[in-house]
């Protein structure tokens, strides 16, 4: 992918939409980045390196949840490829209805650094507000890695922080931060 070539960004919002081929590629993308090092453990996963045995049935949970109202999958591809994904869902209490939570944002490791992520997070707000009627966003992101530069500079806002929550391996605290997003 040239730095001009931006990736096809498609969107998924039931789960007979995704079919078993990019099953296996949100497989092979969430084993991979978790084994790199990224920051995306399902709380289902062993800490890594994590296997397709422990990927598989999450990702199979994630599809069988989509829903138009409640949670849709953003793919991006390059060259007809899963390059990277997310996440976005609305909880279904009352009280935070108004508001929805991003998860899971990746890109394969081999593409890392040519704006997938960024195509991703920037078709977001977009999904959220005019299609899923959402006003705010969430994220959480693990400190140490600089996540909390990329999505500030994309307009989300640190609002809290829980200093040594999550347990990267023993000795190995880092602060979860808790990102905003108005719509």
């Amino acid at each position: 992918m040239s730095a001009h070539e931006p990736p096809e960004l498609r969107q998924l919002t039931r789960p007979e939409e995704v079919t078993p081929e990019l099953r296996e590629e949100l497989v092979d993308c969430w084993e991979a980045v978790v084994n790199s090092g990224g920051a995306v453990i399902a709380a289902e996963f062993p800490l890594p390196p994590v296997r397709r045995s422990h990927v598989a049935p999450v990702v199979e949970g994630l599809v069988r949840s989509l829903d138009p109202d409640l949670g849709r999958l953003l793919v991006a591809t390059v060259g007809g490829a899963l390059a990277g994904w997310l996440v976005v869902r609305r909880d279904r209490h009352p009280l935070v209805a108004h508001r929805g939570a991003v998860n899971h944002v990746q890109t394969l490791p081999r593409l890392r650094g040519r704006g997938i992520a960024t195509a991703l997070m920037n078709r977001v707000p977009d999904v959220a507000r005019e299609e899923m009627g959402l006003e705010r966003l969430a994220i959480a992101v693990r400190g140490g890695l600089g996540l909390e530069d990329f999505y500030r500079g994309l307009g989300w806002v640190e609002v809290g922080r829980w200093p040594g929550a999550l347990r990267v391996a023993p000795g190995d605290d880092r602060d979860e931060i808790l990102m905003g997003l108005v719509l």
